[in-house]
């Protein structure tokens, strides 16, 4: 539900909700403080820490602004400073907006490494000069989450902290006792205590929590999530102790005067940065083309930045269901994709067979084809969901997906093309994460790749740089892989994909 701001001119400011670990309940405060900042006015942009999908459909939802993913290590630190300046000056209906959120991600002080800061939380607060404000969930402990508190906060003595707000408070005589237990703290400062409230819960399954297009957050939800937040948190005294982050906008503006290039920093696994200047703000060249983007409850898993970065290069995007639209958008050249839950809709997707035998027809006619993770499962021949239905999918690829009741890939990858694709020539490098439950339920071998017209194409490593067995492949010019990139970390991916399409627009024109 979006609110309206009725706020102007007031200075930007902002912070990050952090917390110690994964399920202390930090997405459900982050939601209810975007509620309360709201409902009182203010225009909130919100981001979310590391690869996430769920979080910021939600956070949209509720400020009517598109929520960002940004990332200490898919993306560096010059790269998730240039996405957070451009949305934070981004007029949205008249408005800019007065106040930023940023949620965290795992622990406050977790990323990719045991020794380093690199990609946490507090790394990522450092270098967009964001306080934290701390939540905890404290069910069974008193006294010990001041320690806990204390501690956290004295970790780093160069992370400025807010203060910290209590989760998960079972009474009124717990919250005395933690109450007393910060009474002789110098910090973090004490914010509130948040009762627990178990009706106050955003269902979850097998991927993190439900999206926001399967259960959208209505008004009577909204307004309890408010209400649990103010009548709990002292707002004000939080909201008056944030500095503002003119310096911040200042130097990003003065930066673009000068036509400052952003680069990609692309830390290997002994920490060092290899930069490369990349441009986010891509000139197109030549008219827009038109890019055909699935958006439904089965395909929704998209970073905001690479839709702009496909806009900027030239892309028109058209959004389009495979659930319920009988053909392309007119006039697309080009398709995307994403990730989602296609194993939830594997029955109505099977039955839209127009849709599936366009895609193919178009396909093998070399509309270029971009697919991730769930949009790489509706390129198989089929999908088996769960409980063992098997349902036909577009059938660009000659093999089958399959679900698990375990995860089957999780974790930060680094991908090298070994051939040219649509996201570039060989040798292009770009970072994302995988994450899924479902298989290959045929590994196909090298027969049934040459058979089928389909090459693989993707070296992929971990964060550490170690190889992993996941691949993306290319059949002409469709790409597809389980990875869910980010064109952040290399904007030329996006640029390349444009041009494609751009090519083979004029391709078929000129016939």
């Amino acid at each position: 539900m979006a609110i309206d701001s009725a706020l102007s001119g007031r200075p930007l400011r902002g912070l990050v909700v952090a917390a110690p670990r994964s399920g202390s309940g930090k997405t459900l405060f982050t939601l209810g403080l975007l509620a309360a900042l709201a409902r009182r006015g203010h225009t909130v942009q919100a981001f979310k820490a590391g690869p996430d999908f769920i979080d910021p459909g939600h956070h949209a939802a509720i400020t009517g602004r598109p929520s960002h993913n940004l990332d200490g290590w898919i993306l560096g630190r010059n790269a998730s400073r240039a996405i957070f300046s451009s949305a934070v000056r981004q007029e949205i209906d008249g408005r800019t907006p007065d106040f930023v959120l940023v949620e965290g991600v795992m622990g406050l002080f977790d990323g990719a490494s045991g020794r380093e800061e690199t990609g946490s939380t507090a790394e990522l607060a450092k270098w967009l000069g964001l306080p934290v404000l701390l939540t905890m969930d404290v069910r069974s402990m008193a006294r010990t989450a001041a320690a806990l508190a204390y501690g956290l906060a004295a970790f780093d003595p160069d992370l400025p902290m807010a203060g910290v707000a209590l989760n998960r408070v079972s009474s009124a005589n717990h919250r005395v006792l933690l109450e007393e237990a910060f009474e002789g703290l110098d910090k973090p400062r004490l914010l509130g205590c948040l009762m627990n409230d178990p009706e106050l819960e955003v269902p979850a399954r097998h991927l993190g929590l439900v999206t926001a297009h399967d259960r959208p957050l209505d008004e009577e939800f909204t307004t309890r999530l408010a209400d649990w937040v103010e009548s709990s948190l002292d707002l004000d005294a939080l909201l008056e102790s944030l500095p503002s982050l003119s310096t911040f906008l200042d130097d990003a503006e003065a930066a673009d005067e000068e036509g400052e290039t952003v680069s990609v920093e692309s830390e290997q696994s002994s920490g060092d940065a290899d930069e490369s200047s990349n441009n986010l703000d891509i000139t197109p060249t030549g008219g827009a083309v038109r890019i055909a983007v699935a958006r439904d409850a089965a395909f929704c898993f998209y970073y905001e930045e690479n839709l702009r970065l496909l806009a900027r290069s030239g892309a028109e995007i058209v959004f389009f269901s495979p659930l319920t639209d009988a053909a392309l958008p007119d006039g697309a050249v080009g398709l995307y994709l994403g990730g989602g839950y296609p194993e939830l809709h594997a029955e109505t997707l099977s039955h839209n067979v127009r849709l599936r035998e366009m895609i193919r027809k178009r396909a093998a006619k070399g509309m270029p084809v971009y697919a991730e993770c769930g949009g790489y499962m509706y390129l198989m021949r089929s999908l088996t969901d769960i409980e063992g239905r098997r349902q036909l999918m577009a059938g660009v690829f000659p093999w089958a997906s399959r679900m698990d009741t375990r995860r089957r890939g999780l974790g930060y990858r680094e991908v090298t093309t070994t051939e040219d694709t649509i996201l570039g020539p060989a040798g292009t490098v770009v970072r994302g994460h995988e994450f899924h439950y479902s298989h290959v339920a045929e590994t196909p071998d090298e027969t049934t790749l040459l058979d089928a017209g389909v090459q693989p194409v993707y070296l992929v490593t971990d964060r550490k740089g170690a190889p992993v067995s996941v691949t993306g492949y290319r059949a002409g010019d469709v790409l597809a892989s389980y990875v869910h990139l980010h064109f952040g970390s290399n904007p030329q991916a996006a640029e390349a994909f444009v041009t494609k399409c751009r090519i083979h627009w004029n391709d078929n024109n000129a016939r």
